[in-house]
């Protein structure tokens, strides 16, 4: 045996990045279905669809994202060769800022957009937490009113409604930041200089429904160590802020978990600053303009808990909640949580133009929408894979070739097996693991005969597992049939109708 080499190049290793993922080709059909569904939705509300690029200058994105303990603020960036440093996009929204501030004057108002794609958060990874995942936004950008924003709620309902997800086992859960910057005001957290402990407060807040009071009030304290032994450094609040918020908590939310409902009338609490006025005004009216357009409680109603972790939310938000009981495969309860949310962000494209331009947007997280939907068996059946047309005789491959083309030129999704044809079980067991629903088959006496072999790989597996032994198996030929080579294309048309 030959000694390795000390001075060969050392081989990299093949690994993935901390907090990425491979994804296969059914999971890429079943998001493309997915997405297609969506952008009906978006489509039918009259926007328009924007893609802007990956990366952007990184004082063009600004530093909103709730992860601000990491390093880069939570965003992956790097330096060009002008020594200018872009940021990977951590969400969809802050690119399209840039984009209106660019191009305000051109466009027309209200802008209505969606864009879909990849965003990418340098945080923590863990189990169902990637760094890198899809969204699917749908924004508003030049309209001030109330409406807007009941809109984004509807849109919300109606797209997972789409998705297969039953009346009932959704809420659309609305809030107001004014409300929460009112109550921020009453436990002395307001104005500028509390910016960065009134985001971990927010962030804090945001979590109760996840980690319960206890959990709230520890990250509202010193912080919080999780079962990994992490600890999350807390806003350091004095014992009498904490007891406010903790109040505020438990009148907000019932014992239930649902709405108290009494909580809703900003007279009946002690919580509230003057900020929350408005806030409450504005729910007000988006609750009139929802029902009044036939949205009952069991699919859009007033929480609020709802607080969104993003800083740049300026009044109401909004999150989209799977209410579907489900467990994993262990059988322990699973909670879905927010797959999607928004609001309204008045101040973003100021940033750029230092004029305020009021606009609002609602996202579905794709990615985790879709891990829940296979966890409850709604998510879209995999497309089917292509028909193989198999290699009976090496000198005939031309022939078989004409017969892929044939199936191609009728829109059928079709390839030559372009393996070794020497083992035909091999040809099978390849269209087996492409999902293959059929397979074409022609040797010497088909040929002569100006037949071919069908054989219905997904009626044989079917059939398979009922046959006891070999000698069964070659005297049923299951699930194959022989048809004229002119029949090719109506055979198989038929056979893929019976499992599409």
């Amino acid at each position: 045996m030959a000694k390795p080499d000390k001075n060969a190049p050392r081989r990299p290793d093949a690994r993935l990045p901390k907090g990425m993922r491979d994804i296969g080709p059914d999971e890429l059909r079943q998001t493309q279905a997915m997405l297609d569904k969506i952008r009906a939705v978006y489509e039918r509300y009259g926007f328009e669809p924007l893609e802007t690029p990956a990366f952007e200058y990184t004082d063009a994105l600004g530093k909103f994202l709730p992860d601000s303990d990491r390093p880069n603020e939570g965003v992956f960036s790097f330096q060009d060769e002008d020594e200018q440093w872009l940021s990977l996009r951590y969400d969809l929204t802050a690119p399209l800022a840039r984009y209106v501030a660019e191009n305000f004057q051109d466009m027309p108002k209200p802008f209505r957009r969606y864009a879909t794609g990849s965003v990418f958060r340098n945080e923590k990874p863990g189990p169902g937490r990637f760094r890198q995942f899809t969204q699917f936004d749908a924004d508003t950008v030049g309209a001030e009113s109330v409406a807007a924003d009941a809109e984004m709620c509807m849109l919300a309902a109606d797209t997972l409604e789409a998705l297969g997800i039953p009346r009932g086992q959704y809420v659309i859960k609305v809030n107001n930041r004014k409300v929460l910057d009112g109550i921020m005001e009453a436990v002395e957290l307001g104005g500028e200089e509390n910016a960065s402990k009134r985001t971990t407060v927010l962030r804090a807040l945001d979590k109760f429904d996840r980690l319960g009071l206890d959990g709230v009030k520890a990250l509202l304290g010193p912080g919080r160590k999780d079962e990994s032994g992490d600890v999350t450094k807390g806003a350091d609040l004095s014992t009498e802020q904490i007891t406010r918020l903790a109040e505020f908590l438990e009148m907000a939310v019932g014992s239930s978990g649902g709405v108290n409902e009494a909580f809703l009338i900003p007279s009946k609490g002690s919580f509230y600053g003057d900020a929350s006025i408005d806030g409450w005004n504005e729910l007000g009216f988006l609750e009139e303009l929802i029902r009044k357009a036939g949205y009952g409680q069991d699919r859009i109603r007033i929480d609020p808990s709802v607080v969104r972790g993003l800083e740049y939310y300026t009044g109401p938000v909004f999150e989209a909640e799977l209410l579907i009981p489900a467990t994993d495969e262990k059988g322990n309860p699973v909670r879905f949580g927010s797959v999607g949310g928004g609001g309204r962000y008045d101040d973003l494209v100021a940033r750029f133009t230092g004029q305020k331009v009021p606009a609002t947007g609602f996202s579905i997280g794709v990615s985790r929408l879709q891990a829940a939907l296979n966890l409850i068996g709604r998510a879209p059946a995999p497309t089917l894979g292509p028909v193989v047309v198999t290699v009976m005789d090496k000198d005939q491959i031309a022939s078989y070739q004409k017969f892929v083309q044939t199936l191609r030129e009728a829109g059928i999704r079709a390839e030559l097996y372009l393996g070794n044809p020497k083992k035909f079980g091999r040809q099978l067991e390849y269209a087996d693991k492409r999902g293959s629903p059929v397979v074409v088959i022609q040797g010497s006496n088909e040929r002569e005969a100006g037949q071919v072999i069908l054989k219905d790989l997904v009626e044989g597996a079917q059939a398979a597992a009922a046959i006891k032994d070999n000698k069964e198996w070659k005297e049923t030929r299951a699930a194959q049939v022989t048809v004229p080579e002119a029949e090719l294309v109506s055979a198989v048309r038929e056979i893929l109708a019976r499992h599409s």
